[in-house]
């Protein structure tokens, strides 16, 4: 390992950070946040999904994007760069009231979000595999959770303070350049550890594979309607303002130790079942946000959502590499715009269900359908032993 490099742990911490800043809060805090805007811009369930599905195609074409050999030797500037642009546009959400100019400012923020955590994540894994050091993989995703708790605890003290909605924005801009402070610290002069810059061979034609990929794409597209309108459920459920940040922070910190959870069971009962398995529990999760009354349904969604979603996220790409282990590069484009298309797709159909219905019941049973069916093609493509 070059001496000149942190410790695994280290930049281990400087990825949970990126993430935390990249996705927890640039992605993942309109959640909390859109409520607030639904009242006092007038928006409706489907203008709130066209906005979540821009952020999405974004993180679509930026994970293409960034999959693609042109980064080569790049990867630690556009990773700061985007962490900066991150941080940048969470601020401009809080200075703009027009569908336009939000619909424009997420598709940014979604794919500077995916060059974070494909440029973050290829200089921390080739560190960590240099340093025989893998297990340490589910820290840098439960950043993810990290952010989201942060987001949430941020929201709670302005809920308190009666602030306005932009409020939430503009100073999820300012922490978040907190964060990119703390990621420029930790991650001190770090490269990828690997030169290997050649083209990687075509995908294998596989059955498995093509059945994982399929497995992602459903997945994408059920996870995201709870995971964009858990706090709009609470808000026309009338849980009050605390509660709505409750609910979302009990989210990220289910979220923070969901990924080593699963991969320990992925190590136990298998990397397709383990996947198959926390697809059902999320559909219990995702059921639970309407079905159950009071405060129990969202607190027992948000652990629930919290518990799997980031760590399915996780499982879904480790297969892929296995089933396509001399492309990782083109194995995670292949599976991210599956994941991408399917989260483009379920915010607009679940907005317009949610207007046309007066409430989000058919939009989640929309999304349990698809992560149901997820999980089972998924169990189904686990290779058989020879």
């Amino acid at each position: 390992m070059n001496a000149a490099s942190p410790s695994p742990l280290r930049l281990v911490f400087a990825g949970m950070v990126a993430l935390a800043v990249a996705m927890g809060i640039g992605r993942f805090v309109y959640t909390p946040i859109l409520p607030g805007m639904m009242e006092e811009l007038h928006l409706t369930p489907a203008d709130a999904g066209w906005i979540a599905s821009a952020n999405y195609l974004g993180y679509l074409i930026g994970a293409l994007a960034a999959a693609g050999g042109w980064a080569h030797g790049r990867e630690r500037l556009l990773m700061f760069s985007s962490l900066a642009a991150s941080a940048v546009l969470a601020g401009l959400m809080g200075l703009n009231e027009t569908m336009g100019a939000f619909i424009v400012i997420r598709f940014l923020a979604g794919l500077v979000s995916a060059f974070v955590m494909v440029f973050m994540s290829s200089i921390v894994f080739s560190h960590l595999a240099e340093a025989g050091r893998n297990d340490l993989q589910a820290l840098h995703f439960g950043g993810v959770g990290l952010g989201i708790a942060a987001s949430s605890a941020l929201l709670a003290i302005l809920v308190t303070s009666h602030a306005g909605w932009s409020a939430g924005w503009l100073w999820s801009g300012a922490i978040s350049a907190v964060g990119l402070a703390a990621v420029a610290w930790l991650t001190g002069s770090a490269m990828p550890a690997n030169g290997d810059d050649g083209p990687e061979p075509a995908l294998p034609k596989n059955r498995s594979l093509t059945k994982m990929i399929l497995a992602y794409g459903l997945f994408g597209f059920g996870y995201v309607v709870t995971a964009t309108f858990l706090v709009a459920i609470v808000r026309q459920g009338g849980g009050g303002r605390v509660f709505e940040a409750a609910v979302w922070m009990v989210t990220g910190l289910a979220g923070l130790p969901a990924t080593w959870f699963w991969q320990k069971a992925a190590g136990r009962i298998g990397l397709y079942a383990a996947y198959a398995v926390s697809c059902l529990v999320e559909v219990v999760g995702v059921t639970a946000s309407v079905v159950i009354k009071g405060s129990a349904g969202p607190l027992l969604a948000g652990i629930l959502l919290g518990g799997t979603f980031i760590a399915i996220t996780a499982l879904g790409l480790q297969a892929g590499r296995k089933l396509a282990p001399q492309a990782p590069r083109r194995i995670f484009a292949v599976m991210t715009a599956a994941f991408g298309l399917g989260q483009i797709v379920g915010p607009v159909a679940a907005g317009l269900l949610a207007q046309a219905s007066g409430n989000y019941v058919l939009a989640s049973a929309m999304a349990a359908a698809a992560l149901l069916v997820s999980g089972v093609i998924a169990w189904t493509a686990a290779p058989k032993s020879p």
